[in-house]
């Protein structure tokens, strides 16, 4: 550089060496905020599927009663509360006892 004084050709590396340094904060800034956004990201994925598996698990604990009272209704011919008096106590507790025993099953497996 014949025609850039040699003052100003300190300044200019010292200017390119300020400029290389703001790069690598500026790289170093954005691979952290990349980190954090990857973290951020993978904790809603952990919590998203626990989220699932509760509404599955409650999803199972109601398919119990619905499928006992869906069978139970369509049977018109026997129904238990017709010929006998404990028909519909005897059914709900049939159902209790089953979702007791699914929610049991299911909180100790920690999906409750």
């Amino acid at each position: 550089m014949p025609d850039i004084p040699a003052d100003v050709c300190a300044y200019l590396r010292d200017v390119a060496d300020h400029h290389q340094r703001a790069n690598e904060q500026i790289t170093g800034f954005g691979e952290l905020v990349t980190g954090i956004l990857n973290a951020s990201t993978a904790q809603l994925s952990v919590q998203q599927n626990a989220d699932m598996r509760r509404i599955s698990a409650m999803a199972a604990l109601i398919a119990v009663p619905t499928m006992v009272v869906g069978v139970y209704g369509m049977n018109f011919d026997h129904m238990p509360e017709l010929t006998w008096r404990y028909g519909y106590p005897a059914i709900l507790t049939v159902i209790g006892v089953v979702c007791t025993l699914i929610y049991r099953a299911l909180r100790r497996n920690t999906w409750l």
